[in-house]
């Protein structure tokens, strides 16, 4: 079983991640910051719509600042979506201002409306964390997923991941005539690849959505992670494996009922091609990110020594051992994707 037993420590941007932002259009001037968002005057819980506590609260403005706190958050929105462009919102408003209030980083969810159609949609502005935008990118670089974000001095904005939130697809979805427990057991692991490879820890049901994808004859499933401040922190491997968390038992029963060992094997090793070939298509934007990480602080000393010593064992080998720190890590495990680690399968309880 995989716990985190403390807060993580949140790490400042340095000078050189800034500047590999702005060299990769990720760092814009924004006229707002996340301070600004906390000068709110009061706030009410958000209920769902069965009348049960989100453990998100609506925030309200004085009225002299809500036009501006309003214009920048479209400004803001604008800028994320099409690069400023302000023609797009004429026709946006702000419905909501909602903030979390049990994050470790306290973000705060945009709702903007469209007055023509009703179509919604969501941003997020946060308190920016090295970690979480070093998770971000590697995310847009490594797996299947596009990412959108912006950085600006200390604030994160983040574009919203659509897909069922896990905890509720494990309750709402997983009883379905049309779940496919197969295709979802095989994403499944795909999705624990992934993490294990490019270290993002903390993949329990909360923290990663399910995209249910048609197909004309067939139902697909893609999970998507949307928390990455876990990126290369923790110092035990089985944090960087979604199998290890008790709140995902539901799909690993479905996985042990479906996946013989050889057939998960071959879904991790084509998972690994995948990725080395993102590696190689990569090269040098995420070569690059690296180096930078190597040169940067994300996780305490001892996290760094206790993990490469983990992934020695498991890798049966010693390039590990000269890692001195997180950033190291990440790199030699990028260089591991032609070996199959030695792994236990996940035990359901």
């Amino acid at each position: 079983m995989a716990i985190i037993s403390k807060k993580k420590t949140i790490y400042p941007i340095g000078n050189e991640l800034r500047e590999y932002l702005l060299k990769y259009n990720r760092g814009n001037a924004l006229p707002l910051r996340y301070e600004d968002l906390l000068e709110f005057d009061s706030s009410m819980t958000l209920y769902d719509k069965h009348n049960e506590d989100t453990l998100w609260e609506t925030v309200l403005y004085h009225p002299l600042e809500m036009d501006r706190i309003h214009s920048g958050l479209k400004s803001i929105y604008a800028t994320l979506k099409t690069g400023g462009d302000v023609s797009v919102i004429d026709h946006l408003y702000v419905e909501r201002i909602d903030l979390c209030i049990y994050g470790n980083t306290r973000p705060f969810r945009i709702r903007m409306v469209n007055k023509i159609n009703d179509l919604f949609d969501y941003f997020y502005i946060k308190k920016v964390d090295a970690s979480r935008v070093y998770g971000l990118e590697l995310e847009h670089l490594l797996s299947p997923n596009t990412m959108n974000f912006l950085v600006n001095e200390d604030t994160l904005v983040e574009e919203h991941i659509q897909g069922i939130p896990g905890d509720q697809f494990i309750t709402q979805h997983l009883d379905t005539p049309w779940l496919n427990e197969i295709r979802l057991a095989k994403e499944f692991v795909k999705f624990n690849e992934r993490c294990f490879v490019r270290l993002l820890g903390d993949m329990h049901s909360s923290n990663f959505v399910v995209e249910v994808i048609p197909d004309f004859d067939e139902i697909h499933y893609r999970i998507r992670a949307i928390d990455f401040d876990q990126q290369s922190y923790e110092g035990r491997r089985a944090i960087y494996m979604p199998q290890f968390f008790k709140q995902n038992n539901p799909i690993i029963k479905i996985g042990l009922k479906h996946m013989q060992p050889e057939l998960e094997l071959q879904y991790q090793k084509e998972e690994r091609m995948r990725i080395a070939k993102r590696v190689a298509a990569s090269k040098i934007r995420q070569k690059s990110l690296i180096q930078i990480m190597k040169r940067d602080t994300v996780a305490p000393p001892e996290h760094a020594l206790t993990l490469r010593t983990e992934l020695s064992e498991i890798y049966a080998d010693s390039s590990f051992d000269r890692c001195r720190n997180m950033g190291e890590i990440l790199e030699t495990s990028l260089r591991m994707l032609s070996k199959q680690p030695t792994r236990p399968r996940p035990q359901s309880n």
